[in-house]
């Protein structure tokens, strides 16, 4: 997946109204979108679109999508 799939994804999964203001640089925990149930959303979306559980300290560790990104496609860039 591509990060620009992965950005409409995620979008999607916490209800982002304006889809065109994210990059790979935008700071998720920033959007107003962002609550506790937002968080987790994004932990059944990982399981979801990667087969993949996230544990909480590699999940606190993101600050950008692009960090999600490279969480849920194995790119150790955090």
């Amino acid at each position: 997946m591509e990060i620009t799939e992965f950005i409409e994804k995620f979008a999607e999964t916490i209800e982002v109204e304006s889809i065109e203001e994210l990059t790979p640089e935008t700071e998720f925990r920033e959007l107003s979108e962002w609550s506790s149930i937002s968080v987790m959303l994004t932990i059944a979306f990982f399981d979801e679109e990667f087969d993949k559980e996230i544990n909480g300290s590699d999940f606190k560790k993101c600050k950008t999508i692009l960090d999600l990104y490279n969480l849920a496609t194995d790119r150790r860039v955090l």
